[in-house]
């Protein structure tokens, strides 16, 4: 029997995710904004070096890579400043969502005072939004760990599902139960 096939290796691999992940969700979310700062940094390097490789054929006339030069530039700055970018962008998201929330509350309360009615459960999600985008703005670095730490635990949910799917499955190959036929009554 073989004891560590890919759906267990790669259900360890998922539960030790998860749990990393868990543990430490603010390094999850530095390393998510350098890695997009590679994913701009490398293109746009070779956009620099590719020019400049073509200058040395004696090809002239081709304008400087401005635009490969700005990617490189701005992966550059994710990479030695990924806080700034997380906590920028948090304050950009919580601030969209109190503006969103905001907005339909206005419209909620400019349709009542047309119509007359509006049930209330419609104020549900813009007061949602609202807070939402007020606890952002708080605390703006506990809320970017949210989604790694939602992440985690489904990771560790799944390996951990997926591990006993394999022992359950394994326990009735080795009893001799390989399939069940269905017996129509």
């Amino acid at each position: 029997m073989k004891l560590f096939g890919y759906s267990v290796v790669s259900s360890l691999c998922a539960l030790v995710m998860g749990v990393l992940l868990v543990m430490w969700p603010e390094a999850a979310v530095i390393y998510l904004v350098i890695t997009v700062g590679v994913l701009f940094l490398l293109p746009g390097l070779y956009g620099i070096f590719a020019y400049l490789a073509s200058r040395r054929q004696a090809e002239s006339g081709r304008a400087f890579p401005v635009v490969a030069l700005g990617s490189a530039l701005l992966g550059l700055w994710l990479i030695v400043m990924p806080d700034f970018f997380v906590g920028t962008l948090m304050y950009v998201l919580g601030a969209l969502l109190v503006f969103g929330g905001v907005s339909q509350l206005m419209n909620f309360i400019s349709i009542r005072k047309l119509t007359g009615t509006v049930p209330g459960i419609f104020y549900v999600l813009p007061v949602l939004l609202l807070l939402a985008g007020i606890l952002i703005l708080v605390n703006p670095f506990e809320a970017a760990k949210v989604p790694f730490i939602v992440l985690g635990v489904s990771s560790i949910v799944y390996g951990l599902t997926d591990l006993f799917r394999i022992i359950r499955y394994r326990q009735k190959k080795e009893a001799g139960i390989t399939d069940v036929e269905v017996i129509d009554e």
